[in-house]
């Protein structure tokens, strides 16, 4: 899903009052990191994650491996946080502007 410049921007702002619900360690992407992840979409449309210090991986390639594996849309990293968005199927609880 590719979103616009004023869409990435209200996902941003949205992020900002959440609090990251994954970690990624030493192991890096593992498929129980990635099946967590994915179950954290059953619940919420928009989460946050952080990438530890002991990660040797590049935090931007971790993310981008990240959504892929969800099939989740990147918002953004900021330093170590990664911001993913997946909208539900049915019924999006958030209201992208056009």
């Amino acid at each position: 899903m590719n979103l616009t410049s004023k869409q990435r921007a209200y996902l941003k702002g949205l992020a900002q009052n959440i609090e990251p619900v994954f970690s990624i360690g030493k192991a890096s992407i593992t498929p129980e990191v990635t099946d967590s992840v994915a179950e954290c979409f059953n619940t919420k449309e928009l989460i946050k994650g952080t990438v530890q210090k002991n990660c040797l991986d590049d935090v931007n390639e971790v993310a981008r491996t990240v959504a892929d594996r969800t099939r989740s849309t990147l918002v953004q990293v900021i330093g170590r946080k990664i911001v993913l968005y997946k909208p539900f199927k049915d019924e999006p609880e958030i209201k992208l502007p056009k």
